[in-house]
C-alpha cells in the first residue's frame, strides 16, 4: 500500500500483522480529523469491542491536526506540536477501543477541499480493497462542516470505483457538524448504543487537546445520543437511553448513476413537505 503523504502512518495496537490486522477489519470508521471516528462512528467501536473473533472496527483519520484549535494549556503549540498531540491522542483511542488498525493520513484540512481530494481518493480506495469491510461510517451529507463534506465526497468515489462485489454491503452517513433529528423516522437509521456509557467517555475524553480549549464535545456527543433517544419517539416509553443517528447512503453505492445532492435534497424536501403537511392541519383544525 502506497499512500500519498510520506508522515500518513498505519498503527495496528495489538501488533497482528499488517495484511491479518486490515483483512480482519467489518466495520470502517473514515472521518475528517482526530476524534470524529470517536464521536461519530461510535456503534461500529461498540459492536466490534466485545467480538473479535467475528467483529473488529477500523478507523481512517484523513487530516493531520495542523489547523486544530488551540487554548489554554495548549495555546502555545505550534502546528507541529499539534499535529504531534493529535496522533497520539488518536493511538490512545485506538487501544482504549481496541482497534483493528488506524490509519492516519496527514493531510492538512484545507488541502482536501482542492486538488489534494483526489489523492485521498486514492488512498482509501487501497485501504478499502485492503480491508472490504461489511459496514463504513463516514460523514453524512447534510453536515455543514466543508472538510467533513469532502471526506464525504472522496469515500463515496472511492467505494464506486471498486468492482460491486467489492463494496461494503452498507455506507452510513452520521452526525457530526449537524444532527439528523430532522429527518423522517422511518428513513434515519438509528443506531443503539445504549449501555456503553463508559467506554464512550473514556474515548471522548482521550482528545484532551480539544475537550481543554473549551469545546466540552465529550459531554455534548454523550448529550446528544441522549436526546436522540429521548426525543425519537414522543408517544411511547424511550426502547434505549443512547442513540446515535445516521442517514443511509447505501443506495448511493449500489447504484452509480444516483446523484448525491440531489439524493440529499431528497431528504430535505421530505422533511420540508411533513412541516408543510403538519402545520397546515394543525391551522385547518381551526380556520
Amino acid at each position: 500500500m502506497k499512500l500519498h503523504n510520506a508522515h500518513a502512518e498505519l498503527h495496528v495496537p495489538d501488533g497482528t500483522e499488517q495484511n491479518a490486522a486490515l483483512s480482519r477489519i467489518t466495520h470502517l470508521g473514515i472521518g475528517a480529523h482526530h476524534d470524529d471516528l470517536e464521536f461519530m462512528a461510535f456503534h461500529g467501536i461498540k459492536e466490534c469491542f466485545h467480538h473479535p473473533e467475528q467483529k473488529w472496527f477500523g478507523g481512517v483519520t484523513c487530516t493531520d491536526g495542523t489547523g486544530s484549535s488551540r487554548t489554554g494549556r495548549y495555546a502555545e503549540f505550534t502546528d507541529e506540536n499539534m499535529r504531534d498531540v493529535r496522533r497520539k491522542e488518536q493511538r490512545a483511542a485506538a487501544v482504549v477501543g481496541h482497534y483493528a488498525a488506524i490509519f492516519q493520513l496527514d493531510y492538512p484540512s484545507a488541502s482536501l477541499r482542492g486538488a489534494a481530494a483526489l489523492f485521498l481518493v486514492n488512498d482509501i480506495e487501497q485501504i478499502l480493497q485492503a480491508t472490504q469491510p461489511d459496514v463504513v461510517y463516514t460523514h453524512n451529507p447534510a453536515d455543514k462542516h466543508n472538510t467533513h463534506l469532502s471526506v464525504l465526497a472522496a469515500v463515496l468515489t472511492a467505494i464506486r470505483r471498486l468492482e460491486p462485489g467489492l463494496r461494503p454491503k452498507k455506507l452510513l452517513g452520521c452526525e457530526g457538524w449537524r444532527g439528523l433529528d430532522w429527518m423522517d423516522d422511518s428513513e434515519k437509521v438509528a443506531l443503539d448504543v445504549s449501555g456503553h456509557d463508559h467506554l464512550a467517555a473514556a474515548l471522548n475524553g482521550l482528545f484532551d487537546s480539544q475537550i481543554a480549549g473549551g469545546k466540552r464535545y465529550d459531554l455534548a456527543t454523550l448529550g446528544r445520543r441522549s436526546a436522540n433517544a429521548t426525543f425519537l419517539n414522543s408517544h411511547s416509553s424511550d426502547q434505549a437511553s443512547q442513540l446515535c443517528f445516521a442517514m443511509d447512503l447505501t443506495p448511493l453505492i449500489l447504484d452509480d448513476s444516483l446523484d448525491p445532492v440531489a439524493f440529499t435534497l431528497g431528504a430535505v424536501d421530505r422533511f420540508r413537505d411533513d412541516v408543510r403537511s403538519r402545520l397546515s392541519g394543525s391551522f385547518q383544525a381551526i380556520l
